[in-house]
Order: structure tokens, then C-alpha cells, then sequence
């Protein structure tokens, strides 16, 4: 059984907390008023909107020493929603990583919406998680709470794909935005 803490209450962090809990871990969810309360879990989960990851990193980022750390963001431009705010030979998790030279640091669960990985499928596809990291056991021990919770998991390669994880987040979003598609549909992976 692994222990995960949630930073981020919304419907992804319940997606995931739901998906970890179904699996057998333990979850911790630690909302934005909950700053006293120290993160437990050796899987710590970044589900908040990516303009929030600073203050969080600021806030308890000495606390993540040691431990896998997930970031879920995709850090598009939220006031004209058509791009991506980071460089583009970089990502989200690469400045998260840069930050937390003590971290394991995966990217994860960006391409799926929260319905999807709730109803653990995507259209007649069972749900798959992408994982990108550059920690083999890292990468394995999400995978394992991923799958024990039902859903596929699938190892993306190194942290700097995390770029174009984001990109293809940002395309799914972008469509969903537009009414393209539903906010419980989206990408699907045939393996």
C-alpha cells in the first residue's frame, strides 16, 4: 500500500484520491486552508491550477524531500486559452523539478479529464494514464497505484516528455473548451 497526499480539493484531486482509494492506498487531501497540516504521503500529488505551483513549492516545498511528486498541470495561458505559458523546449515539470532537486518528479494524469478517470473509461476504453519521468521505481509505483485502482497506466518516457504531454493536455482542453468534446470524453490509448 502506498500513502498518497492530494494538494487540491477540486475535481481532479478527488478523481485521483477516489482512483488511489479504490486501489487500497491511503490518501491524505490537503485543501488550500490546510497550510499547518504536514504532507504524509510518500506519492505527493500537485492538483492545483499550475499559476498556484510557486506558492506551493514556497510554501512546502522543503517538505518534499525524498518523495515522488506528481504535477497534473497544464500550464496553458488561462486569459486567452491558446497556449502554453512555459518555453518551449521546457515544461511544467521541468521547472518543478529544477525547484526540487530532492524530488522524484513525474508528470502525470494531464490528458485525462476528471470524468474520465471517475468512470475509469474514455468512450469503451478503459482510462489510460500517461506517465513521464526520468525514476524508473517512480514511474512504477504510480503505475501500481494507478492500475490497482483500475485504470491502465502507461510510461511515456523521460521527464522532457513532459512537453508534449502538455501539449496534447492543452489540445484536449482547448477542444473540450470549444464543445468538441465532452468533459467526460477526450483522448483514448489502444495498446
Amino acid at each position: 500500500m502506498t500513502n498518497l497526499s492530494i494538494l487540491g480539493t477540486g475535481n481532479m484531486g478527488q478523481a485521483i484520491a477516489a482512483v488511489a482509494a479504490k486501489g487500497g492506498h491511503s490518501v491524505q487531501q490537503l485543501g488550500e486552508n490546510d497550510t499547518n497540516t504536514p504532507v504524509t504521503g510518500d506519492i505527493v500529488v500537485l492538483a492545483v491550477p499550475y499559476p498556484a505551483i510557486s506558492d506551493v513549492l514556497a510554501k512546502r516545498g522543503d517538505q518534499f524531500a525524498g518523495k515522488i511528486i506528481v504535477d497534473i498541470t497544464n500550464p496553458l495561458n488561462f486569459e486567452t486559452f491558446d497556449s502554453l505559458v512555459v518555453p518551449a523546449d521546457s515544461s511544467a515539470a521541468a521547472e518543478i523539478a529544477a525547484a526540487l532537486p530532492q524530488s522524484r518528479v513525474l508528470k502525470a494524469f494531464n490528458t485525462t479529464f476528471a470524468g474520465t478517470l471517475a468512470a475509469g473509461t474514455v468512450g469503451p476504453l478503459t482510462t489510460t494514464v500517461l506517465i513521464a519521468g526520468d525514476d524508473a521505481d517512480a514511474k512504477a509505483t504510480l503505475a501500481d497505484v494507478v492500475t490497482s485502482g483500475g485504470l491502465n497506466a502507461m510510461d511515456a518516457g523521460a521527464l522532457k516528455r513532459a512537453r508534449e504531454l502538455e501539449a496534447a493536455g492543452f489540445l484536449q482542453l482547448t477542444l473540450a473548451a470549444a464543445e468538441k468534446v465532452s468533459w467526460t470524453g477526450g483522448f483514448g490509448v489502444i495498446a
